[in-house]
């Protein structure tokens, strides 16, 4: 799927917010360990930081973990995260060292949240779902071709959202910050943007 609309300019795809946090040092510290490993090569660091967050940060829901983070230091310091949480990690490693990201979302029983980045001199925005794999779900790093942990089907009233959100949506914010449980959680997040 192509993404149809970035939502801002460019620079803003690179900013700082509360929940994209890149100037923290956690953040800054897991990104320059990432870049040493890649070498100064964007495209490895991109796919490094991907899988960093998709392995080695479990999504709560598989491991049943109740806790509960949207801050992008508080999941590489808590190592735990549903997608949109994960999203807000990923977001801030690749901006840490100038990858361009944002957020993207999938309807399915609930709001999916993936990213998109754009490495600097592509024109093309490539989306990734560092959601985590498991027995079903077999979600990869590619600049080529999209490998998503689920596919929307419009038939049961899903969707890809065809828009880029430099920020993360708003309904997602404050779902991560008032829900009391994961349950809760599900119960906020399950609408259409």
């Amino acid at each position: 799927m192509r993404l149809t609309q970035v939502t801002a300019d460019e620079s803003a795809y690179l900013a700082a917010d509360e929940a994209v946090d890149h100037t923290h040092p956690r953040v800054r510290e897991t990104a320059a360990g990432l870049m040493a490993g890649a070498e100064g090569d964007l495209a490895a660091y991109a796919r490094s930081a991907y899988e960093f967050v998709r392995d080695t940060v479990p999504h709560s829901a598989d491991v049943d973990d109740w806790r509960l983070t949207w801050q992008a230091s508080d999941v590489l310091t808590r190592r735990i995260g549903i997608c949109h949480s994960k999203s807000h990690a990923l977001v801030a490693l690749l901006r840490a060292e100038g990858v361009p990201a944002g957020f993207c979302y999938q309807k399915l029983d609930v709001l999916h949240g993936l990213v998109a980045l754009r490495l600097p001199g592509s024109s093309r925005w490539v989306r990734q779902d560092a959601r985590g794999n498991k027995p079903g779900v077999d979600a990869r790093f590619s600049l080529d071709r999209e490998q998503l942990a689920f596919a929307a089907w419009p038939e049961k009233g899903e969707c890809d959202y065809p828009l880029l959100y430099a920020e993360p949506h708003p309904v997602v914010l404050r779902a991560l910050r008032q829900a009391t449980d994961r349950a809760h959680l599900w119960r906020l997040l399950d609408v259409a943007l």
